[in-house]
């Protein structure tokens, strides 16, 4: 069984694959002050919830875009699996990919991953809407390389932001609003940040694709795809989980 860790601004995710069927997936916050025997604590607890224990575990892939979260999780896997981990950017772990951009080691490894991923089940010319601590837009060819991208900011940050700056502005949840105009100061930031992040999205794809001059399937993923897929027809699919589908892939590739 291969265990796939994709460690984000935000949250890190652990899962459990045997081939390519996900068989277990647990997630925490991302704290890079958390130690090697913190994480194996709790993740082999909840990894015996479903019978799983270390010792099944026989491959470990490794992305992280918070390099100080590097040095423990590396140790989670060697001292509590007895395994090497792959890490994704390490000179000897190919992606099977071009970065076609002036610095491509400029670009975080979680936007490599997904692009792997999405290439991986839809081998045409893509843009990835990932709806993470920013909402990026990354464009993929049809040979899976890596063409370049918008980063803006993500729906929570900017709910946080509004909530910070605005001294009577309280923190909503974000979900689909009855009305566009609100009646009251919550609905009004809830119709804000919804019907705002649709505008940007069905603004932003054409324009991409304008300059991109070849039609383009658009794929959304992250935590919050689901939440905007239903409610514009500029997303074609939703596939929360790319990235870790991603860290499969690059595993299969590097493996063999």
């Amino acid at each position: 069984m291969l265990l796939a860790i994709d460690c984000g601004n935000t949250n890190t995710v652990f899962a459990i694959y045997n081939g390519e069927k996900e068989l277990g997936i647990w997630r925490i916050s991302t704290d890079p002050e958390r130690t090697s025997d913190e994480y194996a604590v709790w993740l082999t607890q909840l990894m015996s919830l479903k019978n799983f224990h270390v010792e099944m575990v026989k491959e470990v892939i490794i992305a992280t875009v918070v390099p100080r979260t590097r040095f423990n999780l590396n140790k989670l896997i060697n001292d509590h699996f007895k395994l090497t981990p792959l890490i994704v950017r390490d000179p000897d772990v190919k992606l099977g990919i071009k970065i076609l951009v002036e610095r491509p080691e400029q670009v975080g490894s979680d936007r490599l991953v997904t692009a792997v991923g999405a290439h991986a089940r839809y081998p045409e010319d893509l843009i990835v809407i990932d709806f993470g601590t920013g909402t990026t837009f990354d464009i993929i060819d049809k040979n899976g390389n890596w063409c370049g991208g918008v980063i803006s900011p993500g729906v929570n940050l900017s709910v946080e932001a509004l909530s910070m700056a605005g001294a009577l502005l309280p923190r909503v949840n974000i979900e689909k609003p009855k009305n566009i105009i609100g009646g009251n100061t919550v609905a009004a930031m809830q119709s804000g940040i919804f019907w705002g992040y649709i505008s940007m999205i069905e603004g932003m794809v054409p324009r991409i694709v304008e300059e991109y001059r070849l039609p383009m399937k658009v794929i959304a993923t992250g935590g919050l795809a689901s939440l905007f897929v239903d409610h514009t027809d500029i997303i074609e699919v939703a596939e929360p989980d790319l990235t870790l589908f991603g860290l499969v892939e690059i595993n299969r590739r590097n493996r063999k």
